[in-house]
């Protein structure tokens, strides 16, 4: 299934400049956490890596936090609120 994406043009992957953009990041900090592996689920394509738009939802779901603290953050109330 194909999502619309920017100009109205379909697209079923992203490539790191759009991931960047759609998430509102920086393609440095984009690649960082995937070196780091505490960022979206990503597509190895031969040399290429893409980005496919539910998993970038996913993970931005995934970052709700009640908390700046890892120790007090109630995730339960992070994701009963979404």
């Amino acid at each position: 299934m194909l999502k619309t994406y920017q100009e109205g043009k379909n697209v079923s992957s992203l490539k790191s400049q759009e991931a960047a953009d759609f998430l509102g990041v920086s393609v440095s900090w984009l690649n960082k956490s995937r070196m780091r592996g505490d960022g979206p689920v990503y597509l190895k394509l031969g040399g290429s890596v893409r980005y496919a738009i539910p998993d970038l939802e996913a993970w931005m779901a995934g970052q709700r936090r009640t908390a700046i603290y890892d120790f007090v953050n109630d995730n339960e109330r992070a994701r009963a609120a979404a």
